[in-house]
């Protein structure tokens, strides 16, 4: 009998093996309402692929949840949410807000404990809204397993997600406290934890079903929520389940629907790419073929003309510099064309060697930016000429080059150069934007930048702007008085007066910029340093070559443009400055770390710290926080500044090779305090050449 009850398990097991194998592979983790991973109003313990992007919506009579969720890294999950209550106003001020509705943004993070494996299944805990009013804040542990095409989730939560209380909080028995969770006033843009898993606690789970039918997918959950108290009114809960279903239209869209409590439908689409895995094929010249055409000991002025000429148009070199020293032959000129510029520096040497003059046996390409050197890349000629011949078979060797600091002689034998354009002219679309504001969810500003700049001498650079605006609705803006008590003086919140101007001179200045060699770079300047304020700075940046770190400093003296007359100042000056220091984490990949000290533009002293994720296709999100010794009062609504930024290559959206990126920074709000001077060159980003691994 125990025999035929073992085959009989066994026959089972084989049979829903067979059965799960014919079912289609799944399509990876889908977004909750809320945004993230997970089932409906519930997260799961999965995560999304490392570098997922998502952009999420999802719709109710109650809410519209806008959300973005990123997978930084294989085990963190971000999600920024934006919440508009649709039974809300955002104030009874009618003058002040309008009809708008009242909308909630918020910060959720879960973490991945352990990873699923035979037995034991994926384990996370996560923490909702911990960066907004906590109208949503909630915490949670969470196991998901997969069997076959079902995806199993189980998990405990507390705060919104556990209101239903259907078991005791087993941190009760840690201590008092955990068994009250106290509910105090809303305080927007504060991070405050201390409630975290205290109260009421419920288990909440669920199932994800892919069906056979591959781009349809069922979700079920039983949730912990009831609703009590819920911001946007009372809620009617008719049942604990819900039911969902996501179809997958394209690789990189889902749409949504769900019936939720019982009584309320629930609609939506999520929009996703992978920063890692985007790329662009670009139409280029080819690399030069090998063809070896040795000059002799003097250089020849036409080939060395149509050296120079190539080093331009084909290896992206700006004002190439061709010069002989002893055995060495040097070039020298600013890469505009390549994101890596390994690129660059091996087109250069294949034009080179196409033409060596004779005795040379080390090539020398030096990366120069605003005529400051970065690096130079040093090349034997023996193992060069040996890799463009092509090894014998069995025998290849490994390329003798390496990078070094900046070698430029001093006194040369021969040289040729082409000159640079002294003078120089852009126009450029521009968007500037804030999201959030109580007078309006979305301002914005987009107008023209007519730049232009003109190299004086080597060192010397002039340069100017003249904004030109197109349309604006900052006219909308009527903050005009900071809170009764702060005594931050306004350095930003007159930027409705600002804009009312359709044509300024953002920037007018002169800088000087000196390399003092082994990676010592400086500057000083002075003028209209940025729309609203003008004055006289110097910058100070070490900087060791292809290092986890930097070390910088920066001190401005100030006064704040009069927005009646932009060529005339207003009273208010400040000295204001910081030193920062830049790392990269050798534990965490393609992480980095910037932290500042020191004054800003209201008088107000902090540090801000920001920290950026770069992707594999260059993409770099990063986000930053600034704390100052202004109190939330001071501050006013919002608490502290914060804001977020994704940086893209352009040359993911062009078909052709590029250096420049295009940035979307996101700010909930404009106030006074934590704001630093908008400085237009920075040293750190002027000398991302000295940086391998994070460009």
């Amino acid at each position: 009998m125990k025999k035929r009850y073992l085959l009989s398990l066994v026959a089972l097991s084989v049979a829903s093996a067979c059965q799960a194998a014919s079912y289609p592979a799944i399509l990876g983790p889908s977004q909750t309402d809320f945004g993230g991973v997970g089932l409906l109003q519930t997260p799961s313990a999965r995560m999304a692929e490392e570098g997922e992007f998502s952009f999420n919506y999802r719709d109710n009579d109650q809410y519209r949840f806008y959300s973005v969720s990123i997978q930084p890294m294989p085990w963190l999950e971000t999600t920024l949410r934006y919440t508009d209550v649709r039974t809300r106003k955002y104030s009874n001020d009618p003058s002040f807000s309008g009809d708008q509705t009242y909308k909630d943004k918020s910060l959720d993070v879960k973490v991945r404990l352990w990873q699923e494996g035979y037995w034991l299944p994926d384990v996370s805990v996560g923490m909702r809204d911990i960066g907004g009013t906590g109208l949503f804040d909630g915490e949670y542990l969470v196991a998901s397993k997969a069997w076959g095409p079902l995806d199993f989730t189980l998990g405990m939560g507390w705060g919104y997600l556990g209101n239903s209380g259907n078991i005791r909080n087993p941190l009760c028995d840690v201590g008092n406290r955990f068994c009250h969770r106290e509910n105090g006033e809303i305080t927007t843009g504060t991070v405050d934890i201390s409630s975290s898993f205290r109260g009421p606690a419920s288990l909440f789970g669920g199932v994800e079903y892919q069906t056979p039918w591959q781009p349809l997918r069922l979700k079920m959950e039983y949730e912990g929520n009831d609703y009590r108290g819920d911001f946007a009114g009372k809620l009617k809960q008719d049942s604990k389940f819900n039911f969902g279903a996501v179809y997958r239209i394209t690789d990189w869209a889902d749409v949504n629907v769900s019936y939720e409590r019982g009584n309320t439908f629930m609609t939506g689409f999520t929009l996703r790419t992978n920063f890692n895995q985007l790329s662009q094929t670009h139409l280029d010249q080819p690399k030069p073929d090998y063809q070896p055409s040795p000059q002799g000991k003097v250089l020849e002025q036409n080939v060395v003309a149509n050296q120079l000429s190539d080093l331009e148009d084909n290896a992206g070199f700006a004002a190439p510099k061709i010069q002989v020293k002893d055995n060495t032959l040097y070039m020298t000129g600013a890469q505009t064309k390549y994101r890596y510029s390994e690129e660059g520096v091996d087109r250069a040497n294949r034009i080179l060697m196409n033409h060596l003059p004779e005795g040379i046996d080390t090539l020398e390409v030096t990366e120069t930016r605003n005529n400051m050197p970065q690096v130079t890349t040093r090349t034997d000629v023996k193992s060069l000429r040996a890799q463009l011949e092509g090894y014998p078979l069995g025998h290849e060797q490994v390329l003798q080059q390496k990078r070094i600091d900046p070698q430029l002689p001093q006194e040369t034998q021969q040289g040729y150069y082409i000159k640079d354009d002294a003078l120089r002219f852009t126009l450029s679309p521009t968007l500037t934007q804030s999201i959030g504001g109580s007078e309006s969810f979305y301002m914005y500003q987009i107008g023209l930048l007519g730049s232009a700049s003109w190299w004086v001498t080597d060192h010397l650079l002039t340069s100017g702007s003249v904004f030109a605006n197109l349309t604006n609705n900052y006219d909308r803006f009527n903050y005009t008085a900071p809170p009764p008590d702060s005594q931050l003086p306004r350095v930003r919140t007159y930027i409705r007066e600002y804009v009312q101007n359709n044509v300024y001179i953002n920037d007018l200045q002169t800088n000087y910029f000196q390399s003092f060699g082994n990676g010592l770079y400086g500057q000083v300047y002075g003028g209209y340093l940025e729309s609203m304020f003008g004055g006289v700075g110097a910058e100070m940046l070490y900087r060791p070559l292809d290092s986890q770190w930097a070390v910088g400093v920066n001190a401005n003296w100030v006064k704040q443009r009069d927005w009646k007359d932009m060529m005339r100042f207003a009273d208010y000056d400040v000295v204001t400055g910081h030193v920062t220091g830049y790392w990269r984490p050798p534990f965490a990949d393609d992480i980095q770390v910037a932290v500042s000290v020191g004054q800003y533009l209201a008088k107000d002293k902090g540090a801000t710290v920001d920290i950026a994720k770069r992707f594999d296709s260059g993409v770099l999100v990063g986000a930053y926080a600034t704390m100052t010794n202004a109190s939330r009062e001071e501050y006013g609504e919002g608490s502290f500044t914060k804001g977020f930024y994704i940086s893209i290559p352009l040359e993911l959206m062009t078909v052709t090779p590029s250096r420049n990126r295009v940035q979307v920074n996101w700010s909930p709000l404009t106030r006074d305090g934590g704001q630093m001077l908008g400085r237009k060159y920075r040293l750190y980003g002027m000398t991302s050449d000295r940086d391998i691994n994070f460009r």
